[in-house]
């Protein structure tokens, strides 16, 4: 019992020599999705606290962040939620690719699916309210084609 638990520890251990990438890519503020869409300061706030953590160039990586294999799980996280939509270089999209964008943020608006739970254990303040949720679906309407 003594072995497994020493084996566990030096297995943990050597996880920690394999550290994440956790430099955020310099940000240009006249490309970010707040700027390029014109967005009012409540829409702002709202997306700042929700959703730029993992899809933006501004991520602001947690202490335990700096755990693995916990730091690899969020990691991995970023990296899948940039590649869906990086608001940091939401002007560099086409026109299609932002509707898409903007008619794929309404549907997971819409649903509330997004914030993922798994970030709001940790992330309180990123939680939306009912009024949060219609201001965003309102919104987002504004920004592709998906009428009513």
């Amino acid at each position: 019992m003594k072995k497994i638990l020493l084996y566990g520890i030096f297995i943990f251990l050597s996880f920690q020599l394999i550290q994440i990438d956790k430099e955020n890519p310099s940000v240009d503020k006249k490309i970010d999705y707040n700027r390029v869409t014109y967005a009012s300061p409540e829409i702002q706030k709202i997306l700042k606290k929700a959703c730029y953590d993992c899809h933006s160039n501004e991520v602001n990586y947690p202490w335990y962040s700096s755990i693995a294999p916990i730091s690899w799980f969020i990691k991995e996280h970023v990296n899948q939620g940039k590649e869906y939509v990086n608001f940091s270089e939401y002007g560099k999209y086409n026109r299609y690719q932002k509707e898409h964008i903007n008619s794929s943020l309404y549907r997971v608006i819409e649903n509330k699916t997004m914030p993922l739970n798994s970030y709001l254990w940790m992330h309180k303040d990123a939680n939306l309210s009912e009024k949060d949720y219609i201001l965003l679906l309102n919104w987002f309407r504004t920004q592709c084609s998906i009428k009513n």
